[in-house]
């Protein structure tokens, strides 16, 4: 049995999925291969009639009716050689993964789409369900941005979310600037050391792991719990836990260290540092990464938010 490659998009109700399949259909995206498109939420946007010449839409409208069984049906009548998903906000992915898609559906591209406006609101109110979301996709596009809404959706530092995918945002008259431009670094870099303030540490964080060259050789300085690394014995791996949107997605930040005092302290000791930042070979990162080469450090109170968040 051939594969199918499945192509899911995601994201919350007015989000702008509708908007982006109907600019991939006109762009030619069925014209060659026959399409199953799935239907799983109606908005206000319908799909534009002169581009389904090539393209089978079908609707669910509960989410216990969309099954493998169905899909597998859908495939036996209408021999599709690509399936979009108009995926429902609400909906659980990891069901779609594990119970849904048959295995010969092979998941090529997730790509959520999100209002900049409602992101937030979302966010508190149905955290699971908005990171479930972004932490799956390829590619997120967070669409009519205002230039506030750009700024306060960099400084949640949505990179920590999800590293792997290609992040945009998108103005109201549809123009689009990479999420992870770097043009600006969120510290001064021209000071001889560089403090880091507790509270910023996740911004550092995530900074020094996307532009490790441009900290290299910069001197920063403090807090950090200590951690040593049960997976690579013999590496020190000091850091922070952060909570990037509610207790169930708290994960511990740390770099890898490099000091003669470091197995002095046990994991969990609140320590000090001042360090040399460098980019070196590492197997924690399997290839280069931001080391820390510890020029002093200190036992210390451990700072009034223990966990950094975003």
């Amino acid at each position: 049995m051939a594969d199918i490659p499945v192509y899911l998009i995601a994201g919350f109700l007015d989000g702008g999925k509708t908007d982006f399949i109907n600019g991939i259909l006109e762009d030619g995206f069925a014209r060659e291969d026959k399409t199953l498109l799935i239907c799983c939420e109606e908005g206000e946007l319908e799909y534009e009639q002169k581009a389904l010449d090539n393209v089978t839409v079908v609707t669910v409208d509960e989410e216990t009716a969309l099954t493998c069984s169905q899909c597998k049906e859908w495939e036996k009548q209408y021999k599709p050689k690509q399936v979009l998903i108009e995926y429902n906000g609400m909906w659980s992915m990891e069901r779609l993964y594990r119970e849904v898609l048959p295995a010969n559906w092979v998941l090529y591209q997730v790509m959520t789409f999100v209002d900049a406006n409602t992101f937030e609101t979302y966010a508190k109110n149905m955290g699971q369900i908005m990171m479930e979301k972004i932490t799956n996709a390829d590619l997120l596009v967070f669409n009519r941005c205002t230039d506030e809404l750009k700024a306060a959706l960099r400084k949640r530092n949505l990179r920590m979310v999800n590293r792997r995918a290609d992040i945009y945002l998108e103005d109201l008259n549809g123009n689009s600037e990479d999420y992870n431009n770097g043009e600006v670094c969120p510290f001064d870099l021209d000071q001889p050391v560089i403090n880091i303030p507790d509270d910023d540490y996740g911004v550092w964080y995530v900074d020094v792991m996307d532009y490790p060259d441009r900290w290299a050789g910069k001197t920063v300085h403090m807090k950090l719990l200590m951690c040593h690394s049960k997976k690579y014995p013999g590496t020190h791996c000091p850091g922070r836990f952060a909570m990037v949107c509610c207790e169930n997605d708290v994960q511990f930040l740390g770099l890898v260290a490099k000091g003669v005092d470091l197995n002095k302290y046990k994991n969990r000791d609140w320590v000090e540092v001042e360090a040399r930042m460098a980019l070196e070979n590492h197997s924690a990162y399997k290839g280069k990464g931001p080391v820390m080469h510890i020029i002093s450090i200190k036992p210390c109170e451990k700072p009034a938010n223990e966990v950094v968040t975003f």
